[in-house]
């Protein structure tokens, strides 16, 4: 589960953070840098990857699950490609971050 809470988003960056710093020769540089010389990305960056890659896998019935149950395929109307996703408003916050939602547009 990818945490959607702005301070739940900062508590983990920092830990990667924290764990940085122990890398010997890159305490003192900037964090960017940091992510830079070790091959990492941010955590939002790497969640946001691993959202998009399961997404494709349901969409392409590569992984065991029904696409119609997460997600809504936009008419054809469009002339783009077979898998644009619709994207339904939402009333409560939670139902906004759910996993089909989130990522859609």
């Amino acid at each position: 589960m990818s945490p959607y809470l702005k301070k739940d988003k900062v508590c983990l960056e920092n830990v990667q953070r924290r764990a940085q710093r122990v890398v010997k020769g890159l305490k003192k540089l900037p964090y960017e840098t940091r992510l830079k010389r070790l091959g990492l990305y941010s955590l939002e960056r790497r969640r946001l990857c691993g959202v998009v890659i399961e997404t494709f896998k349901i969409l392409t019935v590569k992984e065991r699950i029904d696409p119609s149950i997460f997600f809504q395929l936009a008419d054809g109307t469009t002339g783009e490609h077979s898998l644009k996703l619709f994207k339904s408003r939402c009333c409560k916050t939670i139902r906004q971050n759910f996993f089909s939602l989130v990522y859609c547009e």
